[in-house]
């Protein structure tokens, strides 16, 4: 699990997987996040760049993003499991 501050160092240099609901992710979410809910990740595999690391965020306790994280195989570097830093 990574810390909010370290996330945002990250930022340029990561893409950020937000695996929650659309309601939630619509109520707020990280600019410039990709929003693929969990249970869609399987099907969406080919959306995403495994060639740059890849953080996926939940917004709660990093229990659906650490779910996340161990769906998505091929990736260069994974971290699943932070709350994120959500804006409206």
């Amino acid at each position: 699990m990574i810390t909010q501050a370290e996330l945002r160092a990250l930022m340029p240099h990561v893409l950020v997987v937000d695996v929650r609901s659309g309601e939630e992710f619509q109520e707020r979410h990280i600019p410039n996040a990709l929003h693929i809910p969990l249970s869609e990740i399987p099907q969406r595999l080919s959306e995403l760049n495994v060639t740059i690391p890849i953080v996926t965020v939940c917004g709660k306790g990093g229990g659906r993003s650490m779910d996340a994280a161990s769906l998505i195989t091929g990736a260069d570097w994974l971290e699943g499991g932070t709350d994120g830093f959500f804006v409206q």
